[in-house]
């Protein structure tokens, strides 16, 4: 049996799984689009502490 000019079914059964793992690939993208962004505002006022602290440091070891 020859499908698209390729005769071997392993060949032609690699490029079905690559296709539908991109298929996959793409539905789990939709549907975790933009997770996780519910604490970024926690992150940033995390990441401000964090270099506030850092210049305090850094202002002490330089005699500031």
């Amino acid at each position: 049996m020859e499908v698209l000019g390729i005769p071997d079914p392993w060949v032609w059964g690699a490029y079905i799984l690559c296709i539908l793992a991109v298929i996959l690939c793409v539905i789990y993208g939709i549907l975790n689009w933009n997770k996780g962004g519910e604490d970024e505002e926690e992150q940033i006022k995390e990441e401000l502490e964090w270099e506030k602290k850092e210049r305090e440091m850094e202002e002490e070891e330089l005699g500031f």
